[in-house]
């Protein structure tokens, strides 16, 4: 193998090259590069050669291609659809878009035939903004029925007055006389007004007499003003009736049916009758009772869900007699409001308070004021005759009377549609001569 300085030497030693100073020039990046390593003694090559430069080596700059437009099918969209139905199973889509356009058509006729009949009944109704003087009935076109509810304790009167009225009016609990004063509920109809009396639940004795002094002598005053009503409906517990008969209510029923009033009508209602089972048992009690001349009409309903009070409801509207109405059939009056508040707050404290108590505590309405943003402020109190019965209605920490106060005051927000501040205090009362 030849040694690379010999070759060098014999490269630089050549008469041809050595004459053009150009072809030596050319030469020397040869040797350079050639040569794994320089020589030490070559120092005049070292010196020349120039640093290392990138742009010397850049490449010329060619723009990349631009892309080859998209080609576009040139076959005719009908023989592809054609092939698709034929190979493929596929719906021609000329009559695919045909039948939409077909069911869209139908759907459009429809929405029309719609849009006229709302218009329609919209034209043939009464416009929306008709001033009040128009919907008030006049005096001489109005008809009224006060209607009075007896009957025995828990027969469902309270409940029966608020299914008719839509409202509560009056407190209903499982425990007896609840209804402790008459309680008003208003019923009114184009240019019938019935006005219901929901009064404390009457009993008499085996002897078939009123007690003298049945519950506190306020169910006396029920007694006295039964005459008062234009129709008076008898209401009892048929399923009570059945499974557990009581001579008292039975002696109830035929006092107040034993002859026929000329001045007042009267009703019996067999209420509850979603509680018994076999339905047949209902006539059997119709006939108990089919002989006493003194009910114009019996009814089998239900208090609670309604059964059959829309029949009685319509019976009541067709005995109203020609005369003015007595109260407010838009505004709710004031006197009522106040009582609704008593009889949410009793029936919230039954529901809480057990044995004897509730009917040995005083409950009276001491404020009721309208604030200025339209809220009400409702002062009401429970006065016990000792302290021990007035730690029972507190409860520990308060938590009885505060469980009453915040289920009272979320019902009564329901009724008025307003804001209420309901304020409950327990006080004991004061002992004579103290």
């Amino acid at each position: 193998m030849i040694p690379l300085r010999a070759v060098r030497r014999l490269l630089f030693s050549s008469p041809a090259l050595s004459s053009s100073s150009t072809t030596k020039l050319n030469l020397i990046p040869l040797a350079r590069f050639s040569a794994t390593q320089p020589h030490p003694d070559d120092h005049s090559i070292a010196e020349e050669s120039p640093d290392f430069d990138s742009r010397e080596l850049s490449l010329p700059y060619s723009p990349s291609p631009s892309p080859a437009p998209e080609r576009t099918p040139t076959w005719n969209e009908a023989y592809r659809a054609k092939a698709d139905q034929v190979l493929y199973g596929r719906p021609n889509p000329t009559t695919a878009a045909v039948k939409q356009k077909e069911v869209e058509k139908e759907e459009d006729n429809e929405r029309a035939t719609i849009l006229a009949r709302a218009l329609l009944e919209a034209a043939l109704a009464p416009p929306d903004d008709v001033e009040d003087e128009d919907l008030i009935v006049k005096e001489e076109d109005q008809r009224s029925l006060s209607v009075g509810i007896i009957g025995a304790p828990n027969a469902g009167k309270s409940s029966l007055t608020n299914f008719m009225v839509g409202a509560k009016v009056a407190a209903v609990s499982r425990k007896t006389n609840t209804t402790t004063h008459e309680v008003l509920g208003v019923i009114t109809k184009a240019n019938t007004q019935i006005c219901l009396f929901d009064t404390p639940g009457l009993m008499i004795g085996h002897h078939g007499y009123p007690y003298k002094t049945d519950v506190k002598v306020r169910v006396e005053s029920a007694w006295s003003s039964i005459e008062l009503y234009d129709l008076l409906i008898v209401i009892f517990d048929v399923n009570r009736h059945l499974t557990m008969p009581d001579t008292r209510v039975t002696k109830l029923i035929s006092r107040l049916g034993a002859q026929a009033q000329v001045k007042q009508k009267r009703i019996l209602c067999m209420n509850k009758v979603d509680l018994v089972e076999d339905k047949k048992d209902l006539l059997k009690v119709a006939k108990e009772f089919e002989d006493l001349p003194g009910y114009e009409r019996y009814f089998m309903i239900s208090g609670l869900n309604g059964s059959g009070v829309k029949d009685l409801v319509q019976y009541l509207m067709d005995q109203a007699v020609k005369r003015p109405w007595d109260e407010d059939p838009i505004v709710m009056s004031e006197e009522m409001m106040k009582n609704i508040s008593l009889e949410v707050v009793r029936e919230k404290m039954l529901n809480h308070i057990h044995q004897e108590i509730p009917y040995v505590i005083d409950h009276c309405l001491m404020d009721w004021k309208e604030l200025r943003d339209g809220s009400l402020r409702v002062e009401q109190h429970f006065i016990t005759p000792k302290e021990r019965q007035r730690q029972i209605l507190i409860g520990k920490n308060g938590s009885k009377i505060g469980r009453i106060g915040i289920e009272a005051n979320e019902e009564l927000r329901s009724i008025f549609k307003r804001e209420v501040h309901l304020i409950l205090r327990v006080k004991v009362a004061k002992k004579k001569g103290g």
